[in-house]
């Protein structure tokens, strides 16, 4: 599970334009889950070419990107590499929710429950090295950069966020804050009206930034308390402990000189202990596996183009695309980046 820091950050409504000449560092398979989650049939299927091949990822990346960069934003994408061993338990426990998922997913089509179905099937999302390939095969074609974390890419792209070669993050999870990103940028692929789960109610989804010095700051913490908040809460390393919410898990966090006295603290009071010894997950935070980067690789990883012939091929000839609409993007994508190639790194952060 991801941490819930929703109640204790700092963050406050974002406009798009203020993403001009502002690079962020996408957090790729949090962004690909969402657009694989989201963009599905009426059913809930997932959209596919002729061959069976996946495609609403590629619908996701081509027009949202280009939609960004539209505002003047420049895009890097950060892939995961090899996870932790932490996270190993929390793997198998989304494998088994995306089966149950799957299972009610069928079941609500067997009674005819459309609606129902739809929400089942954004559960069932499972990410596969055929989708992570096209992916970055697309994004070679819209002249996008992208990268392969040594881990997890939410590491990475915070470290190049903390270091200067990037802006902000973009990601949806808050488990970016525990690794001392500056800013981070949520809601940039899925901002619209959004309807709410099983609920006939439609919001307002729009993007937002969080701070991270706002927020320790604010909450009078650093970043290593702010760590033990998230572990008390739950991070993808861990399960968090049943009756602490934001408000307590502050409150111990603050009154506690060191990770051994949160521990100790929670056993005497909650008689709980972490099934993960508590200070690799705390080390897993303050130093996780990140490739180091300077602005060299800045200035290499944004010298790219995009390729309208074979974009269009790409997405028509080889996945079904209307090749109409595809090649407007293109244009337009074409048009966008011409003339923003010419800025050095000072613009770009």
């Amino acid at each position: 599970m991801a941490v819930d820091l929703s109640k204790l950050v700092w963050k406050r409504k974002l406009s798009f334009e203020e993403l001009n000449n502002k690079t962020i560092a996408i957090d790729a398979y949090n962004i690909l889950y969402q657009f694989l989650s989201i963009i599905r049939q009426q059913d809930g299927s997932p959209l596919t070419d002729s061959h069976g091949k996946v495609t609403s990822h590629l619908s996701g990346l081509l027009y949202r990107n280009t939609e960004l960069i539209s505002y003047g934003a420049k895009l890097v994408y950060v892939f995961d590499g090899i996870p932790s061993m932490l996270k190993q338990k929390t793997i198998e426990a989304r494998m088994q929710r995306k089966k149950e998922a799957y299972e009610a997913w069928q079941k609500a089509l067997e009674r005819g429950a459309i609606e129902e179905a739809k929400q089942y099937a954004q559960g069932t999302v499972h990410m596969t090295k055929e989708i992570v390939e096209s992916a970055k095969q697309l994004l070679d074609y819209m002249g996008i950069p992208h990268i392969n974390a040594p881990s997890e890419g939410e590491a990475q792209a915070s470290s190049m966020c903390k270091q200067g070669i990037v802006f902000a993050v973009g990601s949806q999870d808050y488990d970016t804050m525990l690794f001392g990103a500056p800013h981070v940028v949520r809601n940039m692929t899925i901002s619209g009206k959004r309807k709410l789960p099983r609920k006939n109610i439609y919001v307002n989804v729009e993007p937002e930034i969080m701070d991270f010095k706002e927020t320790v700051n604010a909450l009078g913490v650093n970043q290593r308390q702010l760590i033990w908040i998230g572990m008390m809460l739950g991070t993808d390393y861990n399960e968090g402990v049943k009756g602490v919410g934001p408000k307590t898990a502050l409150k111990i966090a603050k009154q506690s000189k060191s990770l051994e006295d949160v521990v100790s603290y929670l056993k005497e009071k909650y008689d709980f202990e972490f099934e993960i010894a508590p200070k690799d997950i705390e080390e897993m935070f303050l130093n996780p596996e990140v490739k180091e980067m300077d602005s060299g690789d800045a200035d290499l990883m944004f010298k790219r183009y995009p390729n309208k012939e074979k974009l269009v091929s790409f997405m028509c000839d080889e996945h079904d695309f209307g090749r109409e609409r595809v090649e407007r993007a293109a244009e337009r994508l074409l048009s966008l980046t011409s003339a923003k190639r010419q800025s050095g790194i000072s613009s770009w952060v």
